[in-house]
């Protein structure tokens, strides 16, 4: 299935795809949009017994490894995000993925999304791509992608906990 792959989201419009050891903040725009992590091109990830996740608030990320193993099977997107424009006008897609990148860094940072990316082995060669969104918000874009993704997959990505 091709769904959710680099092919389809550079279709849609999706542009970075650099592993997070690679990312360079500077290239991320500032606007509204919806991000996601894709498996890295050099093999495959297992679940780590201890996340490399930041605590935030004294807050383990780690959850049961069996469980995320059930949870891991072969799509290539992981997780699906959003970065909406806030109160202030100002998160947007680079705040919002350098929050989530800080997290996978060990950093005490308030990005809970996600954090299953972070108990994967080799996560700094997982690939991120975004897409900035100026004609609905973010949450609603999000919302169809992984409603899309579910009716493909007949689930969620695996750090997608909710839709």
């Amino acid at each position: 299935m091709s769904a959710f792959n680099e092919a389809d989201l550079r279709s849609r419009g999706f542009t970075g795809f650099k592993a997070f050891g690679d990312l360079d903040l500077s290239t991320v725009p500032r606007e509204p949009g919806v991000y996601a992590v894709l498996r890295s091109t050099n093999g495959a990830h297992e679940v780590l017994d201890t996340s490399v996740g930041g605590w935030f608030k004294g807050t383990d990320p780690t959850d049961d490894p069996a469980k995320l193993k059930g949870r891991l099977w072969d799509a290539p997107t992981l997780y699906i995000g959003k970065a909406d424009a806030g109160t202030s006008g100002t998160r947007g897609l680079r705040k919002r993925i350098s929050e989530f990148a800080k997290f996978g860094q060990g950093l005490a940072v308030g990005h809970k999304g996600g954090r299953y990316i972070w108990q994967l082995s080799n996560s700094r060669d997982l690939r991120i791509a975004w897409l900035p969104v100026t004609d609905r918000s973010a949450k609603v874009a999000e919302d169809e992608l992984l409603e899309e993704f579910f009716v493909a997959y007949g689930q969620l990505p695996f750090a997608n906990l909710r839709r």
